[in-house]
């Protein structure tokens, strides 16, 4: 070993070590902070509250088969007769 390269002394690397294991405990404490923030998703929904209901809404309309309903009832094409009651394929139809 080539001893005396290096004019630091053992205090020295220590004093140097626990400088850095304070700006690393820092770091991670900012590192946590930030993680914390940024995976709050109750705060984000309660901030775009409107637009998070509209879009649960729209999706709830959508899963329902909401938009098949509506296009069926609004382009609905002429029947023989008007159904009464309905049980399974069996239907009670009026033919007036």
């Amino acid at each position: 070993m080539a001893a005396g390269r290096n004019s630091r002394t053992i205090d020295d690397v220590r004093r140097d070590l626990e400088a850095e294991r304070d700006r690393l405990a820092t770091a991670a404490e900012s590192l946590r902070e930030s993680v914390g923030e940024a995976t709050n998703v109750g705060a984000k929904m309660r901030a775009n509250l409107p637009v998070v209901a509209a879009g649960a809404l729209g999706l709830g309309f959508f899963l329902a088969g909401g938009v098949g309903a509506t296009a069926r009832l609004l382009f609905r094409r002429g029947r023989e007769g008007e159904t009464k009651a309905k049980a399974g394929r069996f239907r009670l139809v009026d033919r007036d």
